[in-house]
């Protein structure tokens, strides 16, 4: 989904600019309309479900102008009613209202409803269309009542695009941009793009927790491979002794690893509990999550473990093998 910014610039031009941009055999659907789900344009005002207005009854709602081709352009499904009309003169007075705006209102029937915008005298507006939730804000938020206004916005064009080719395609855009206003400056971003900045911290966040992840794991994994090196040093006597008496190698390095396994178990007993109050405290920002399973921490619990032996098997089958006549020999 392409982002033409700031085609106020072409003043009256803008719907010319629109119209030839969605003439592009590359171009499926084109809408001009500065309101996107990626934008930072936002406009709030009050609706009324019935007059007189009472303030007590004031419905704060997003309240955005767009075109006829905004809905199938930017892929906003339509559940009920029907989309706006330029051969429908009522239409000027008419919304396409979203489903939590349908459920603040408490209306059952909301096609067809009247609601009043008190902005320069009372304004009503007559509902014709119902879009299913969509997130237009950040997904920390949730979902509030959105309602669209059919009236000209001209502050960017959105197109959905249907090639791969988009040098060639940007290329045929910016000749129509420089034909219409050859002075101004021609800018635009890709909605995905968009999206993805929205969410750069926490994608930030996710690259520090992971190095961080990585590098504590090495640090325990070197300080593990230093004390599985010194208890077998410890018990090098010991283990020789078990061997003369027929103690397999499968059974010395259980011996040896088990109690490195013991001592992570009992970590994992004292940091889950820890994590999973983190991570709810953290998830608890977001209006939309996943609950964290309890799984999560068995596979955790079991990855942590076979990391440990992964770390201590090597000092454990060394000292295993050692020939137990050189270390009886040693004492």
């Amino acid at each position: 989904m392409l982002v033409i910014k700031n085609t106020n610039l072409l003043g009256e031009q803008a719907k010319i600019f629109k119209q030839e941009v969605k003439q592009i055999s590359d171009v499926e659907y084109a809408t001009m309309s500065t309101y996107l789900p990626t934008g930072t344009e936002r406009n709030m005002t009050g609706l009324f479900p019935q007059l007189p207005i009472d303030i007590k009854q004031d419905v704060l709602s997003q309240f955005w102008p767009v075109d006829e081709d905004y809905l199938k352009t930017l892929g906003i499904q339509l559940i009920a009613g029907r989309n706006f009309s330029q051969q429908m003169a009522s239409d000027s007075s008419a919304i396409i209202v979203n489903e939590a705006f349908v459920k603040k209102f408490g209306f059952k029937d909301a096609l067809n409803k009247t609601v009043y915008r008190d902005s320069y005298g009372v304004q009503p507006y007559h509902i014709i269309g119902i879009v299913k939730d969509f997130n237009y804000s950040s997904l920390h938020d949730n979902i509030k009542p959105l309602a669209f206004v059919y009236s000209v916005d001209n502050g960017a064009v959105t197109a959905k695009v249907t090639t791969t080719h988009l040098p060639a395609l940007m290329s045929q855009i910016k000749d129509k941009w420089k034909d219409l206003s050859p002075n101004q400056q021609f800018s635009y971003s890709f909605m995905d793009n968009d999206f993805d900045t929205t969410y750069r911290s926490e994608q930030h966040v996710q690259q520090i927790f992971f190095s961080f992840s990585v590098l504590a794991i090495l640090i325990a994994c070197l300080g593990l491979f230093g004390l599985a090196a010194f208890a077998a040093e410890q018990r090098y006597r010991e283990i020789g002794v078990r061997k003369i008496l027929g103690a397999s190698i499968s059974g010395i390095v259980t011996m040896l690893s088990k109690d490195f396994a013991k001592l992570v178990l009992i970590a994992s007993v004292i940091a889950f509990p820890l994590v999973w109050w983190a991570m709810n405290k953290w998830l608890q920002s977001f209006a939309y999550r996943i609950n964290i399973g309890w799984w999560i921490f068995v596979v955790a619990g079991v990855v942590a473990i076979i990391i440990a032996l992964a770390t201590v098997s090597f000092q454990a089958i060394k000292a295993a093998i050692t020939n137990p006549v050189k270390s009886l020999r040693t004492e």
